[in-house]
């Protein structure tokens, strides 16, 4: 028997941020709008993140009273990258990012973006933004939402230990909760979960719309103007990742949404399509808990990492991209195992700022009896607990406690940059916005980053390398279409977000990049879709 078939005019594939906003921005010209979601709850990735956006020159900055041209912004842009090939996604990027805020703020469910004052990652760079140029979605009540709000994927901990979600949408789940909102009251819209691509259906070269199997059942989605693939990257497919990354990454340890095994990557080199930056991801350090699996961990204000000989080796405090590929690169370059790495603390640094949870609140049982966090009463005991070298460790130990008595990291010169500097004052969770607190001052000692480590008890916790989704996918051009190997585009095709090869390249420019390009260039591909007309027939 033959697959049903529907027909639309635009199918996008995957229900993230840059999904659902495309979506959006189809359905709000008047274009009958599919988004297939694999899993039964929307929002990807996006939902699990702080939902920042990286869009410098949009309305929200200059509400804020930062008001600079493009050119500050391009000039640091390329400056990071450092990549020609990108320049004309990286000009599309820009040029896109302002419009889209300007078209979801005349929408009443995006009202209003506010800026929030997160430091561009490369602080020394010509043209970097010490006030930052990432933007939040406001939260919203699950309540005005209405029966919306439980189609929306929940935080990590709501997933991982059960913790309530709370009747407020924050973060990445407002985002996503907002856009789905807009997405069905335009009365274009239309959504399935439980949908999962199979392939993509080409006729005369053309992309005409997906198979896919909808709750079990086999079903065609026709798509009359243009297909977006928006479905997050391969992070959780630990075959591509062999295969692709050079770097020991577990799928099991990304902090990428759970249904990311790279179907719509697959999909598109299945008709040709060609890829890029398949060895890279959005590293990250993660923090493993007492459920045997890592969290995200954005920085750190006290104690000090140390490879398996004993020894320091990034600015700890450093942003998350850059010190989660430090330890990709040493760990890969070195012959040294910098996998895990190991989080040391005293008990000085608990007192101050907890463990876990608020300082004002002991460590929870669970993390000792798990072994998440394990106790030394002695560097000797901690040397043998994490099996350094002794000599090594407390070389590396003394060094550091040095270092806190001038307030100069001259190894690493943790908590002398912008960012490093946003530590001083609070301590971020990066997904429970209630937990975030602001940091007791150590007014004894003159750089609060560099606490020393003497006061026994000693604990060391475990860092792996964790993601925030693989960086690499379809080629795409400033349109978003999806390329050929020989640069010409496959009709019908688009990609945006993870599905996508990063315009960022190799780096992480400032905080929002991988949803601030998810939604920019969604929202390229609508715009050169509604431009090439009624092409399906």
């Amino acid at each position: 028997m033959a697959p049903e078939e529907v027909t639309y005019d635009v199918v996008v594939v995957g229900s993230g941020g840059g999904g659902l906003i495309g979506a959006y921005v189809a359905a709000s010209r008047g274009l009958r709008t599919l988004v297939i979601e694999k899993t039964g709850l929307v929002g990807g990735t996006t939902a699990y993140s702080g939902a920042g956006l990286w869009l410098p020159g949009s309305a929200p900055l200059r509400r804020a009273g930062i008001a600079e041209g493009a050119g500050e912004a391009r000039k640091y842009l390329r400056g990071v990258v450092d990549d020609g090939s990108r320049e004309k996604l990286q000009a599309a990027y820009l040029d896109a990012g302002p419009r889209l805020v300007d078209e979801l703020e005349r929408n009443r469910w995006f009202q209003w973006f506010v800026h929030g004052p997160v430091p561009d990652y490369y602080p020394d760079r010509p043209g970097a933004s010490i006030s930052g140029r990432t933007i939040f979605p406001p939260e919203i009540p699950a309540a005005d939402l209405g029966g919306h709000a439980s189609l929306v994927r929940g935080p990590i901990p709501a997933e991982r230990w059960g913790w309530e979600q709370g009747p407020v949408l924050n973060g990445g789940r407002a985002l996503v909760g907002r856009a789905l909102a807009a997405f069905l009251e335009t009365g274009n819209g239309s959504l399935r979960v439980n949908t999962a691509l199979e392939s993509l259906v080409v006729a005369d070269g053309r992309v005409t719309g997906v198979s896919a199997v909808s709750d079990g059942v086999p079903v065609v989605f026709r798509a009359n103007r243009g297909v977006l693939l928006a479905a997050g990257g391969f992070e959780r497919n630990d075959e591509l990742r062999e295969k692709h990354q050079p770097v020991q990454a577990r799928g099991e340890w990304s902090n990428g949404a759970p249904g990311n095994t790279g179907d719509a990557l697959l999909a598109g080199i299945a008709v040709g399509a060609a890829t890029d930056l398949l060895d890279e991801a959005w590293y990250v350090p993660g923090l493993v808990q007492p459920d045997g699996l890592p969290v995200f961990q954005s920085g750190l204000r006290g104690g000090i990492w140390v490879n398996a000989e004993g020894e320091r080796f990034v600015n700890e405090a450093r942003p998350y991209d850059q010190a989660g590929h430090e330890i990709a690169r040493r760990h890969v370059d070195t012959g040294i195992s910098h996998i895990p790495t190991h989080w040391i603390l005293d008990q000085r640094l608990i007192d101050r700022d907890g463990f876990g949870g608020p300082p004002d609140q002991p460590v929870r049982p669970e993390w000792l009896e798990s072994g998440a966090l394990r106790k030394a009463d002695s560097p000797a005991e901690l040397a043998a607990l994490i099996d350094v070298p002794l000599d090594a460790l407390s070389r590396t130990i003394a060094e550091f406690n040095g270092y806190a008595e001038t307030g100069i990291d001259e190894k690493f010169h943790r908590g002398e940059s912008p960012w490093d500097q946003m530590f001083h004052h609070i301590v971020p969770f990066p997904y429970l916005p209630e937990l975030s607190y602001p940091a007791k001052p150590s007014p004894e000692w003159p750089n609060p980053l560099l606490l020393p480590l003497d006061t026994p008890p000693f604990y060391v916790a475990t860092i792996v390398l964790s993601d925030l989704g693989t960086k690499g996918g379809l080629k795409t051009d400033e349109h978003a279409r999806v390329l050929r190997p020989d640069g010409s585009p496959i009709e019908g095709l688009y990609a945006a977000g993870n599905t996508a090869a990063a315009m960022s390249g190799r780096v992480y420019p400032g905080a929002g990049t991988p949803i601030g390009s998810s939604l920019a260039f969604a929202y390229r591909a609508v715009l050169d879709i509604v431009a090439q007309g009624d092409i399906g027939g």
